[in-house]
């Protein structure tokens, strides 16, 4: 009889813990680089082909006012992760460049930064990271890894620790000298009148300098100029870099069928975690420039290349969707589709070919807090939980996934810092039918650019943009002649009063509300300098991550797979790759 009592305890025991296993939900988090919110079909476009994607609004919840917490890559991705302002993280610039561009720069994510990973791993998840990084990787040394995936929660992680640069791609062009073209091209002049202007008075004998001197001044000038022409030739085996956990395994990464391979890696990471809770974040290199299609998909597209990216990314995500199916993992999972920010309107290639994406009806576009910049895709699929063919058309932002996820999954919230994302799940099951983003806060880099307001009980999006980058040229979307809107100085232009638009009948943001027009202007005006303020006394000071020292090269932060006189190149990314046969580094 006693055998009995314990053989039925322990039965019971372990379906308990199966239980708990299988109510543990999993979940696909599936981040576009610079996919403009009208490139989708479920947005309203009807030229490109994304059936996959349409089908997780057609089977799920379609967000309508989905905002990133900042309009570049860096920031942006760091706010998914932490739920948090990337201000209060110190993942934005005073600068002019607010990304990391260079794998031997020593800023990053902060360690003392908690992200959903991180807890999820400690209810016991798999978790693993597909793709683009872009949130630092070393402090002081070449191995120390101190800012990657794996330090912040994930098991598991292939792709690039750094970005897809135009760089990456042989002939793609070079995003220094498209980014700065203004800048180095007044540098180098100033540089060559200068020297000119020297050389001439001391012919003239107006001024006295030895001429040894001067050519020892020439010299110098001679061999900076080629070591920076050295260095930018080198660019792309420095740092476009594919690795699998610390390992690098392909430098320079090749594009080839680069997609796809990452798709293998995504269906293999969840048919090996099939039997336990997993977290599978793909975040996808398309569309970021330079653009790629692995030869199936190349030329088929009514877009170029932007198209085919676009539609071979679609074609990724059915393959992971349909592992689910086939896993009949799809009751148990969420899946959730986004962009990191809007499209890259200024990318040209330099044949002329457009390589940015559509923001739809939207003003602006990346880098820039117009909606063109900040609306992006969000759209949520858990078969079962939530009514399929939903839309929900208030505002929510991409820092709500921190903690939807972490709620869901039973993780204790973080008591020692603010979280400034909200509980989606609510607002998704039709429990409440109103936001509980009352305020949301709109940064250009550093710099507080915009404020939105949603009042209770009120269907009107209130948005003041206290300034603007300055269009240029003039009368187009974008800031064609520095390749992305900058946020400071000449580069913008300050509105006091603010810009105030009702998004809710205005959405394009194209006429601006006056007190003549809105008989509550100064006080909707008001109650935003207020919510400033109390926003404002949330923040405390935090060390900069993306000040020129931790973003400029540093050699000895350099990874590298072989050595640096045989230019860091190695090519270990085999088809029998240890993703497919189960193993890690």
């Amino acid at each position: 009889m006693k055998i009995l009592l314990a053989f039925f305890l322990l039965h019971l025991t372990i379906g308990n813990l199966g239980q708990r296993a299988n109510t543990q939900p999993n979940y696909v988090l599936i981040m576009a680089d610079d996919l403009g919110i009208g490139d989708l079909g479920c947005y309203g476009n009807t030229t490109l082909r994304t059936p996959h994607i349409d089908s997780l609004a057609k089977d799920g919840v379609t967000l309508t006012q989905h905002i990133a917490a900042a309009a570049l890559c860096t920031p942006s991705r760091a706010a998914v992760l932490t739920g948090r302002y990337p201000i209060r993280s110190g993942m934005t610039s005073f600068r002019r460049i607010g990304v990391y561009i260079f794998a031997a720069g020593s800023g990053g994510l902060p360690t003392n930064e908690t992200t959903f990973v991180k807890l999820l791993k400690e209810q016991g998840y798999s978790t693993g990271l597909i793709g683009k990084w872009h949130l630092g990787l070393n402090c002081e040394s070449s191995e120390d890894h101190c800012h990657h995936p794996l330090w912040h929660g994930f098991d598991y992680f292939y792709g690039l620790p750094l970005t897809n640069l135009r760089n990456c791609k042989p002939n793609g062009g070079n995003i220094i000298i498209v980014g700065a073209r203004s800048t180095v091209r007044t540098a180098v002049q100033v540089v060559i009148v200068a020297l000119i202007t020297l050389l001439l008075l001391c012919l003239l004998g107006l001024v006295s300098m030895p001429w040894k001197a001067l050519g020892f001044l020439f010299l110098a000038v001679t061999l900076l100029l080629a070591a920076l022409l050295l260095f930018f030739s080198q660019f792309r085996n420095l740092n476009c870099i594919l690795m699998r956990n610390r390992r690098i395994i392909q430098q320079p990464f090749t594009c080839e069928n680069l997609t796809q391979r990452m798709t293998s890696e995504a269906t293999s990471f969840m048919g090996r975690n099939a039997d336990r809770p997993f977290l599978l974040f793909m975040s996808f290199i398309p569309v970021h420039t330079a653009l790629y299609a692995s030869p199936e998909f190349l030329g088929k597209s009514k877009h170029g290349l932007y198209g085919d990216s676009v539609e071979e990314m679609d074609w990724s995500v059915g393959q992971i969707l349909a592992t689910l199916e086939m896993l009949n993992l799809s009751r148990r999972t969420l899946v959730y589709f986004t962009s990191d920010q809007g499209a890259h309107i200024e990318e040209i290639s330099e044949s002329g070919e457009v390589h940015g994406g559509w923001n739809g009806i939207y003003k602006g576009g990346k880098s820039t807090n117009w909606e063109g910049g900040i609306r992006v895709p969000g759209l949520l699929r858990w078969s079962g939980v939530l009514t399929a063919g939903r839309s929900i058309d208030e505002p929510t932002s991409n820092m709500d996934l921190f903690p939807t996820i972490v709620k869901l999954s039973k993780a204790a919230m973080p008591g020692d810092r603010i979280i400034d994302g909200r509980d989606l799940m609510p607002l998704l099951l039709g429990d409440v039918q109103h936001s509980e983003h009352e305020f949301l806060f709109h940064y250009c880099n550093s710099y507080l650019s915009a404020v939105r307001w949603h009042p209770r009980h009120s269907s009107s999006v209130w948005k003041a943009h206290l300034f603007t980058p300055n269009f240029n040229p003039e009368g187009t979307q974008g800031c064609f002649d520095t390749h992305v809107c900058l946020c400071y100085g000449n580069y913008v232009s300050r509105h006091d009063p603010p810009l105030l638009y009702d998004l809710s009948c205005d959405p394009t943001e194209s006429s601006p509300v006056t007190p003549a027009s809105e008989p509550q202007y100064h006080q909707i005006l008001d109650v935003m300098r207020e919510a400033v303020e109390r926003h404002r006394g949330t923040l405390t000071p935090v060390p900069d991550q993306l000040t020129i020292n931790n973003i400029i090269w540093k050699p000895w932060l350099q990874p590298c797979c072989s050595t640096m006189w045989e230019l860091c190149h190695c090519d270990n990314d085999t088809n029998s790759s240890t993703a497919l046969n189960g193993t890690t580094d």
